[in-house]
């Protein structure tokens, strides 16, 4: 079944009384008198959306730590366009855009309503571009691995928000901040990606094991201090990082979700580390929480 018909028939499926309620859960959010955290989360293997291991119970417990949110926005590296989109049907289709894994992978369905209202507030709050209302993506695994395990039950509606591939870092790292009213509204905003992240150069004989080279780390240790320090600037011009830079990031995808969360941060947001961990040499599955405690 194609994603255009897996959401005819979710709709078709769903009672009426559902469909009202959850067009109110968010249609006219409310300021919070806290702001919800924003997450930078290391998704690495889709195998993650199935295993318990370190990685998923790490997500399954932070769910668990913060405010349960109104909704999710994820930034996904795995949905990347030309201009901006974000996802606007009331039932997003599971996408499974990898190759070469279980079938019990494949049979995953999250079934996480979306929210057409928000969606309509998000693009609203956009002023830098014009922001497409979409009809046709859904949940790729950048975004259904991680809420997955925090949210099993599928009770909160969860929306993407696309990386436009034609525009520098500055640009993603700005427009994060024009969502910077989603979070005083109970809204979880996830950039989902790796900051380290070369398949190219995967040590497959260690492809389950806790390791990383030498320059990985050393990237990564990078990454934190200037994160920890508030230095936003040499984040977004990483390519002067130096060749560690160029090894840990040959194409920007799976990086540019961390300005997205940077960009969100309040000078009240104390950083912390989760998943500190490399993997497979060339991957790190670092990720940051900002939360204003």
């Amino acid at each position: 079944m194609n994603r255009k018909n897996f959401v005819k028939t979710m709709i078709a499926g769903a009672a009426v009384g559902s469909l009202s309620t959850l067009h109110k859960i968010t249609s006219d959010l409310k300021d919070s008198e806290k702001l919800m955290p924003a997450l930078f989360v290391g998704h690495g293997s889709p195998m993650n959306g199935i295993l318990d291991n370190e990685f998923s119970q790490k997500w399954s417990t932070l769910a668990k730590k913060i405010p349960k949110p109104a909704a999710v926005l994820v930034v996904s590296a795995h949905w990347y366009t030309k201009g901006t989109k974000v996802t606007a049907m009331d039932f997003p289709a599971t996408i499974h855009d990898f190759g070469g894994f279980p079938r019990e992978l494949f049979e995953v369905q999250y079934k996480a309503p979306g929210n057409p209202e928000l969606a309509k507030e998000t693009s609203a709050l956009i002023k830098s571009t014009s922001v497409e209302l979409d009809h046709e993506w859904g949940l790729d695994h950048g975004a259904w691995v991680i809420v997955k395990h925090m949210y099993p039950n599928a009770d909160i509606p969860v929306l993407q928000l696309s990386i436009d591939y034609t525009k520098p870092p500055t640009y993603h790292y700005q427009l994060a901040q024009e969502l910077y009213e989603l979070r005083k509204k109970g809204v979880l905003i996830i950039g989902s990606g790796n900051m380290v992240h070369n398949l190219r150069m995967v040590a497959w004989d260690k492809i389950n094991d806790n390791y990383g080279y030498d320059w990985a780390l050393e990237l990564n240790q990078k990454f934190k201090s200037l994160i920890e320090s508030k230095d936003h600037d040499s984040l977004i011009h990483y390519k002067n990082l130096g060749q560690a830079a160029n090894l840990a990031i040959p194409s920007p995808d799976h990086y540019l979700p961390l300005l997205y969360t940077l960009g969100l941060q309040d000078k009240k947001d104390e950083i912390s580390f989760f998943n500190d961990k490399a993997v497979a040499g060339s991957l790190t599955m670092t990720s940051v929480e900002l939360n204003a405690l």
